[in-house]
């Protein structure tokens, strides 16, 4: 075993282990969702989501409700990497920083390009995303064909790029704002901040509460409610200096990690996938919003993400750690491209009411994510492979100043 090996800490293998099954069980659900939409049920199933349960329809109650207990384990998985992981040290999160800035800046630039000044330019944040399940999943089916650094990068990348897709909803997703719910739900926001910082209050149960009233409020104030959920996570107590399993946070985000994985993220996929095919679903692929989507996610990702890592390597911004390659990042872009939960998530916030396009562009997210699955798994299986004395071309060349470092053993 590596040093990296022994580095990655139990919670990231839990988590990193789990997301191999529940990429299985997304890629399973997917595919029932459309067998049924496409079959002589179709238009009971895809009725039956748009039922009425206390005000909310059962679709709303999955991407606002149940997604926000998603975006509540991407807080906390967020705050660890933070307080102890590979975001811990600004000098090793840098790469993976400048990889996420990569890989939302650009594949955001291709859509816009294609769409600018038209009623599908708000779809420009729908390439941004990286489904960590998905990821993490197709790199966990490699094992150890592929460096334990890579892994480590892959899940910072993910982290990152998922929360500027956060901050994106957040931003420029915003149906009319009332003030009045915001500031509500900041409110007890700061409440449960206070709890953990000045009280020291170490009750699971009264931030679950908090949690929910902010979920409402936030729900009302026009703000995406899913926010309510990564503000909780930063509000429950994570104490960076004791083991991480003695910690209020990480103790929720265990027991999060397998309902997310194998309940809420499945249900989320069968509520979102029930794509009709129809016969010009060619004609809608073509579309120069599915083209953004495509190009974003398939070519855009890997391109970003590779070169704004080579341009911050190659002015001394910062070093790749010892066991990557350039090979291993561009397989990483890759797999970043696998936008699936997030950018579906976020065409229905794009296009809210438009289901023509929404339904193409969730066609063409699941193509690219497809296709970039593929290409990823196939170029890691061929050229990921780990070689300690790897010195082809590819590689870069390094005076003993400026040599690369392995993540978490910077000196």
């Amino acid at each position: 075993m590596t040093i990296v090996e022994k580095r990655l800490s139990n919670t990231f293998k839990q988590f990193f282990e789990s997301e191999k099954a529940g990429g299985i069980i997304l890629i399973a659900c997917t595919v029932i969702s459309l067998l049924i939409a496409n079959s002589a049920a179709g238009d009971a199933y895809l009725h039956a989501w748009q039922v009425k349960v206390a005000g909310l329809s059962i679709e709303h109650w999955v991407n606002d409700a149940l997604m926000a207990i998603f975006f509540l384990l991407i807080g906390l998985e967020l705050k660890r990497e933070l307080y102890n992981g590979e975001l811990s040290d600004f000098k090793n999160a840098l790469l993976p920083i400048i990889a996420a800035a990569g890989g939302i800046i650009v594949p955001a630039s291709i859509h816009f390009l294609l769409n600018a000044g038209t009623p599908t330019q708000p779809g420009m944040g729908i390439p941004m995303a990286t489904d960590i399940a998905f990821a993490l999943g197709i790199l966990a089916l490699l094992g150890s064909r592929v460096p334990a650094s890579l892994k480590v990068f892959l899940t910072a990348l993910a982290v990152m790029d998922d929360l500027g897709a956060i901050i994106v909803i957040a931003v420029f997703y915003t149906a009319e704002l009332s003030w009045a719910y915001l500031l509500g739900a900041l409110a007890v926001f700061a409440v449960l901040a206070c709890m953990n910082r000045f009280l020291r209050v170490t009750s699971l149960a009264l931030y679950l509460v908090g949690g929910a009233v902010m979920w409402v409020l936030m729900l009302k104030s026009g703000v995406h409610a899913t926010i309510a959920g990564i503000l909780l996570a930063f509000a429950i107590p994570f104490t960076a200096k004791q083991d991480d399993e003695h910690s209020l946070s990480h103790r929720l985000e265990h027991i999060l990690h397998k309902p997310v994985a194998f309940i809420i993220l499945p249900i989320f996929a069968l509520a979102n996938t029930g794509i009709i095919i129809g016969g010009d679903w060619a004609q809608e692929l073509s579309s120069n919003n599915s083209v953004g989507i495509l190009a974003g996610l398939v070519m855009g990702k890997p391109i970003g993400i590779t070169l704004l890592c080579f341009l911050a390597v190659a002015i001394g911004i910062c070093k790749l750690p010892l066991d990557l390659r350039w090979r291993h990042i561009f397989g990483a872009g890759l797999l970043g491209g696998i936008g699936f939960t997030m950018s579906i998530f976020i065409t229905n916030l794009a296009f809210t009411g438009n289901l023509e396009v929404i339904n193409a562009s969730k066609m063409a997210i699941l193509l690219a994510s497809l296709t970039a699955g593929v290409l990823g798994f196939v170029w890691l299986k061929i050229f990921g492979k780990p070689l300690p004395t790897d010195t082809d071309l590819d590689t870069m060349d390094f005076d003993d100043e400026t040599q690369p470092q392995s993540p978490g053993l910077s000196q």
